[in-house]
């Protein structure tokens, strides 16, 4: 049997996506469509608490320290990315709200 014609664009129960929406939708997928950008992600969010320092990121990925600072910069300035001071550390982590999304992303 063959298979149901696909719907026209805009006849859905959903409304279209708004301007300011698909903006924002666009700049956090530029922001993640970098390879380095999303194996950072990954090792953070598959970290025993779900945070990292720059340093750990630089041993796990090989990278070094001005290249991982320059993509978490990319990824906080985006809101991906929370950064917790703790003593002399400055801890990485995804920000709650933008975690399940990271996390669909990633699977």
């Amino acid at each position: 049997m063959p298979s149901p014609l696909p719907t026209p664009a805009g006849s859905g129960s959903n409304p279209p996506l708004e301007r300011s929406a698909a903006e924002d939708l666009a700049r956090t997928l530029r922001a993640v469509a970098d390879p380095t950008r999303l194996q950072l992600l990954s090792v953070i969010l598959d970290s025993g608490d779900g945070r990292a320092t720059v340093t750990q990121l630089t041993e796990a990925l090989g990278l070094r320290q001005p290249t991982v600072t320059h993509h978490v910069r990319i990824l906080v300035e985006d809101g991906l990315l929370a950064r917790e001071p703790e003593g002399k550390y400055v801890w990485l982590s995804v920000t709650p709200d933008r975690r399940p999304a990271i996390e669909d992303l990633l699977r």
